[in-house]
């Protein structure tokens, strides 16, 4: 990676750096709650975004 790579600047660079360094089991267990993180974000993104989406997240 170069230093001119942008980075994130809420953190999930470094939380997926700290990550990494942890044992396999554990590391399952962390990217399961990155990814669930993720998801509510986006799915709450969504949700705002779009007029015509259910509430329910339904198309």
């Amino acid at each position: 990676m170069n230093d001119q790579t942008p980075q994130p600047t809420d953190g999930l660079w470094s939380r997926l750096r700290l990550i990494e360094g942890q044992p396999l089991a554990a590391r399952a267990e962390a990217y399961t709650a990155v990814h669930d993180e993720l998801f509510r974000r986006l799915e709450a993104g969504a949700r705002l975004d779009s007029p015509g989406a259910s509430p329910s997240g339904d198309r």
